[in-house]
């Protein structure tokens, strides 16, 4: 079904809280917003739409530093 394209506010909002839940529980981003899906029974492809374009970039950044994915090798312009 249907489901409304977050605001830029409830986007904003959610990155502070999934930054914030990293730095208080010590664990990644792609952690932190798994915990508070699995906490507050938010779906993940839920969670997805309301990621900035900033937060995907750190969660990326973060995702090469673990080798999880490979590095790119552009340089960012």
């Amino acid at each position: 079904h249907w489901e409304a394209m977050p605001t830029k506010d409830e986007i904003r909002d959610f990155s502070i809280m999934i930054k914030d839940l990293s730095i208080e529980k010590r664990i990644g981003l792609m952690d932190a917003i798994c915990h508070h899906c699995k906490e507050s029974g938010l779906e993940i492809e839920v969670a997805a739409t309301l990621l900035s374009s900033a937060l995907k970039a750190e969660i990326k950044e973060e995702a090469q530093d673990l080798n999880l994915l490979k590095k790119s090798s552009k340089l960012p312009l």
